[in-house]
């Protein structure tokens, strides 16, 4: 029987789970090398592990025959999209939407901050205890753009809202409009690129966003203009941004990186002009008790069969055992 949760929350720590199935702990281990807990044949809902590597989140795939519901910790589902070919049809993949949405903008905002008002140059000046003043530019009445406006890109708006910002643009798939303002379709983002001082990239990663930033992107963006990716790191081109980075035209704050985690000695480590963080817009203390509101309320909905939320796809034959993304 398909009876069986596979969590990376030990159960007993998660309060108010439904009763029926058999919750299991399974996080791939330190080493991602950690046995399954039980037979993956009777696993009916497959939650991943939050923050490893890609070959442990989807190590399980393949195997998992009777799965009904794979359920990810990320707001991006891109790992599992790039492996739909392993998973059996039928299967509804939802994503953590409200869990992460708060503190991913805390980062952006504070990545857009850190890096106009020089904050990486002064924790430098005072490691050498140096005192060195100056001119530096603000947030306030600037032009921003944020490139992905879903959960995340509208959250980061909210928190722009009290630092005084001229305008804000939004970019997402299509056009819509909403209480704040037009949202403008992706393929308007090259005519609205020049008039912004600071990019905020909240994207997803898809085939339409792969590389969204290139050569092209980049040399549409102002003169000083600053560009903040919370999004995913392959939505830029790292030679592309380079090019730009050397030139000194243009800034960077980067919570993703492409390739990542980023090796030592990769260029952009030493880049003129960026700021980087090692992806940590999701783990922050807001983290572990939204998750855990999340699994009880999905698991709850999936126990007695209520609809899901947060589906981004589910799995047919079309996709299943195609490789189709």
């Amino acid at each position: 029987m398909t009876t069986d949760v596979w969590l990376p929350i030990p159960p007993e720590e998660i309060e108010g789970l439904p009763e029926g199935p058999r919750y299991l702990f399974w996080d791939g281990g330190v080493d991602g090398e950690q046995e399954f807990p039980g037979d993956p044949a009777d696993c009916a809902a497959y939650v991943v592990p939050y923050m490893k590597p890609m070959p442990v989140r989807v190590r399980p795939l393949e195997r998992l025959t009777h799965v009904r519901l794979i359920q990810t910790l990320t707001a991006g589902v891109d790992d599992i999209t790039a492996h739909l070919d392993s998973i059996v049809p039928g299967v509804a993949l939802c994503n953590a939407r409200g869990v992460h949405e708060a503190s991913t903008a805390e980062l952006a905002l504070t990545l857009t901050l850190a890096a106009l008002r020089g904050i990486p140059g002064f924790v430098r000046a005072q490691q050498q205890e140096r005192w060195e003043q100056g001119f530096y530019p603000a947030l306030a009445d600037k032009n921003v753009l944020i490139v992905g406006y879903g959960p995340i890109g509208a959250a980061i708006e909210d928190r722009l809202t009290p630092f005084e910002v001229a305008r804000v643009a939004r970019i997402a798939r299509s056009r819509r409009t909403t209480a704040r303002g037009l949202v403008h379709p992706i393929d308007d983002v090259l005519s609205l690129l020049p008039d912004a001082d600071v990019v905020i990239l909240a994207t997803p990663l898809t085939q339409a966003t792969h590389r969204l930033v290139n050569a092209e992107f980049l040399a549409r963006m102002k003169d000083g203009a600053l560009l903040v990716n919370v999004a995913r790191g392959p939505v830029v081109d790292t030679e592309a941004l380079l090019a730009e980075l050397k030139s000194g035209r243009i800034s960077a704050a980067l919570d993703v990186t492409d390739p990542e985690p980023l090796p030592p000695g990769h260029p952009l480590w030493q880049a003129p002009g960026v700021l980087i963080s090692p992806h940590v817009g999701g783990p922050s203390s807001a983290f572990l008790p939204r998750a855990k509101r999340l699994l009880v309320d999905q698991l709850t909905r999936f126990v007695n069969q209520e609809p899901l939320r947060n589906v981004i796809l589910t799995t047919d034959a079309g996709t299943a055992g195609t490789g189709a993304h």
